[in-house]
């Protein structure tokens, strides 16, 4: 399993809502989960039992949130089968044993998990231990657009490993051209909903020159940015 999803082990694991104890490290390392799958309208009654100590069970990655193009491991526990890969479709979902299309852009392994073990024990298991991991992480989120007075204009693409900024894509485009207003940047983000976009307006100049990080701007797929021209220029 990917070490990317898996967080900081605490005292106890939570995996799909499921709380496992620490092992102790004076027993023999062993913890035990029963599982009943409902099938053709009856219940059957099995132990799944997870060998080691509590690292056996990660800790759900709870930051980093699922995108187009990634590629995702998938296991319940009480299911007794090997972990399934799953990517994350062009329209943000994953296929999901038993239940199907689900939505999962946007949603975090631990929230995922946790929406999963719901549905599953809606129909088909009176305990389901959900485990998910990213196995490998899309290349690229999407593209954003850069206009006006830089050096390099035209699109560029959102990596998938770090949060891409107003400023970081400034100078990616070679940053500011001679007499760009660098104060007064105006980035455009369209509504999801199809209502009116929204406008920011963002001094990248104190950013860039003064450290001012608290002003950057986290850009979406299909963002554009626009740099004016100076009005006097001197």
């Amino acid at each position: 399993m990917a070490s990317g999803c898996v967080s900081e082990q605490p005292k106890f694991a939570d995996v799909g809502n499921l709380l496992t104890p620490a092992a102790d490290t004076n027993a023999a390392p062993t913890s035990s989960a029963t599982m009943s799958n409902k099938s053709s309208g009856s219940w059957s009654n099995t132990t799944a039992v997870v060998v080691g100590d509590s690292n056996s069970i990660p800790v759900l990655d709870d930051k980093r949130e699922l995108s187009i193009g990634d590629q995702v491991s998938f296991r319940i526990l009480e299911d007794n089968a090997n972990p399934k890969q799953l990517s994350v479709t062009a329209s943000g979902d994953v296929e999901v044993p038993y239940i199907g299309p689900h939505p999962a852009a946007g949603k975090t392994c631990k929230k995922l998990a946790g929406e999963l073990k719901a549905e599953l024990e809606k129909q088909y298991f009176y305990q389901a231990t959900v485990i998910i991991s990213v196995e490998s992480m899309a290349r690229s989120l999407g593209r954003i657009y850069a206009y006006g007075a830089v050096r390099v204009p035209g699109p560029q693409e959102i990596p998938s490993d770090e949060p891409f900024t107003l400023s970081k894509a400034v100078l990616r485009a070679g940053g500011f051209a001679e007499f760009a207003d660098k104060h007064k940047v105006e980035v455009t983000r369209k509504s999801p909903s199809g209502g009116a976009n929204q406008t920011f307006t963002v001094d990248v100049g104190k950013i860039l020159e003064k450290g001012k990080t608290d002003l950057d701007l986290v850009l979406q797929a299909g963002d554009t940015f626009y740099v004016k021209e100076r009005v006097f220029r001197f």
